[in-house]
């Protein structure tokens, strides 16, 4: 299954990087060499999705790796049913479909009659379109996709804290450890392969997790103020219908991160801390 869905059409992309064609089967590709790279990477569209692309990483390093570890902590203490409530409230929107979280935020925040803006104007803050706004449609994205991806985050948190045994907690409690010193010295470094492993997960999915609320919501507008890197791969192949220059955006994104997974899996060995 690997060979047929992933490394074959990867295989493909790579050739297909050095022609140029339009999509349509009756039209031959023509070779064109080195020609696409050097075209994406000439691109001003490229450098404005991979700043933006960096900012969202950034954003849901703190959304999907710190919150969550701020969360999972209280949600252990909450005993009971409650618990189970508390954890439910949070994981849900990560099962809500993104057609779905789309259309409930972009009503949330509509300028007439939306939910939020309402609110605002009541504290004197105008937030007019905020997914037509350049100014605010980037930090729109980050607030949808980051309320759906802070359950997948407590949930692998959450997972990570279950491993861990109370009797490290129990034993520095009984030396005068108190409870922000058990957090910080022992909780954390117990927590770290978790957090290491979310942390890549983050940097790795970060542009695709924002792809169907910008396809849904912005489009990547306005004038390309909240697409990212795989939004502009999209508009290469599927509306300007150039599949070389597609596949070569693909290729060298998908060289970037591999080279980005192997550097953190490398500093992951050293970094992590394991109960062992």
């Amino acid at each position: 299954m690997l060979l047929i869905w992933t490394y074959i059409p990867l295989g493909r992309t790579v050739g297909l990087s050095f022609y140029d064609w339009n999509l349509i089967p009756t039209v031959p590709k023509k070779p064109v060499g080195l020609e696409n790279y050097a075209t994406v990477l000439s691109l001003p569209e490229l450098h404005q999705a991979l700043w933006n692309t960096a900012i969202y990483i950034g954003a849901f390093l703190c959304i999907s790796v710190a919150l969550p570890v701020v969360f999972a902590l209280v949600a252990r203490s909450v005993a009971g049913r409650a618990k189970t409530v508390f954890q439910a409230l949070i994981f849900v929107p990560f099962l809500v479909t993104p057609v779905a979280t789309s259309a409930i935020w972009r009503w949330l925040f509509a300028p007439e009659g939306g939910t939020i803006p309402a609110v605002a104007r009541t504290l004197g803050i105008e937030l007019g379109n905020v997914f037509r706004e350049p100014s605010s449609s980037l930090a729109a994205v980050v607030v949808v996709v980051g309320w759906q991806m802070l359950g997948f985050g407590v949930l692998v948190v959450s997972a990570g804290l279950a491993g861990i045994s109370p009797d490290y907690a129990q034993a520095a409690a009984t030396d005068g450890a108190r409870g922000g010193q058990i957090t910080w010295r022992i909780t954390l470094p117990l927590l770290s392969p978790s957090l290491v492993f979310l942390a890549l997960m983050t940097i790795l999915l970060s542009a695709q997790w924002t792809f169907p609320i910008i396809d849904l919501a912005t489009q990547g507008g306005p004038s390309g103020s909240s697409t990212n890197i795989y939004y502009l791969l999209y508009q290469f192949g599927f509306k300007n219908f150039d599949a070389g220059l597609s596949a070569a955006a693909g290729t060298l994104f998908f060289i970037g991160f591999g080279l980005i997974a192997l550097l953190f899996v490398e500093l992951s060995e050293r970094l992590s801390f394991h109960d062992n």
